[in-house]
């Protein structure tokens, strides 16, 4: 039976899956434009949140704050990113996650972008990873690491050279793929073939059109995404799907509906 679910509140992530039919909830643990944290909410603490969940049989995923940039040349953003991911790895351990999606992040439009890649193998290198860290495709920016199949291959390239490289992860995102200009009927494969693994897929459509590089997620089925590209993608990665799309339990129950029938 496939895993799926939806981006929640973690006030109560484990009721929220319930809500949605689901076996999975993704959230945040703090803010997720800022720097504080990270915060388990749940009543009674990260020790009563793995219990429960466990014993709901709910898998939890944590998304680190979007602030945080790993290839940053700009000291002030990649030391702090790589202090505050630490907190996210090590606090997502504590509540027994299945893993924490990061971003990849990007340099300036001046910066040789090999610097980026490079930075991630740093960190890479010096972090705890206790639970697995999956880097999650991004939907613009000229200089990103992980927009286009040439930038994900060198950042890979770069990753493998970390003795903890096999701690590192793949989260797809349909939305991000579709606006950063990869088509998404054979994208999983085109992934796997770089990656060897996708371990998440975030299944969303989009409000832009192809090629546009705005992150603005839609309903499946509602968006400019072509939907045999989502269903195949989903197919293919044969991964936990969360959707992170609009409206509340409804919608979301409407949207892992349309991937249970697509």
């Amino acid at each position: 039976m496939m895993l799926m679910g939806a981006h929640v509140d973690q006030s109560d992530p484990i009721a929220e899956a319930q809500a949605r039919g689901a076996t999975l909830s993704q959230f945040f643990l703090g803010d997720p434009q800022g720097w504080k944290g990270p915060v388990v909410a749940y009543p009674g603490g990260a020790a009563a949140l793995k219990a429960d969940a466990e014993a709901a049989g709910v898998a939890l995923y944590v998304h680190a704050p979007y602030v945080l940039n790993l290839a940053t040349t700009n000291n002030r953003i990649r030391i702090p990113s790589r202090q505050h991911l630490q907190k996210q790895l090590t606090a997502a351990a504590e509540i027994g996650a299945a893993g924490v999606i990061v971003h990849g992040g990007h340099v300036l439009a001046a910066d040789d972008p090999q610097i980026g890649f490079d930075n991630w193998r740093k960190a890479i290198d010096g972090l705890r990873i206790e639970v697995p860290l999956l880097i999650e495709n991004t939907a613009g920016g000229t200089n990103a690491m992980a927009r286009h199949l040439e930038r994900i291959d060198r950042l890979w390239t770069a990753i493998a050279g970390s003795p903890n490289a096999d701690r590192v992860g793949f989260c797809l995102d349909t939305c991000h793929a579709h606006a950063g200009g990869l088509e998404l009927p054979g994208l999983a494969d085109r992934i796997l073939a770089i990656t060897g693994r996708i371990d998440l897929v975030h299944a969303n459509d989009s409000r832009d059109r192809f090629d546009s590089g705005a992150d603005r997620h839609a309903n499946l089925g509602q968006g400019f995404c072509d939907p045999d590209g989502i269903a195949d993608v989903i197919a293919t990665a044969a991964a936990p799907v969360v959707v992170e799309t609009p409206g509340g339990v409804d919608a979301h129950r409407a949207d892992l509906a349309w991937i249970q029938g697509s």
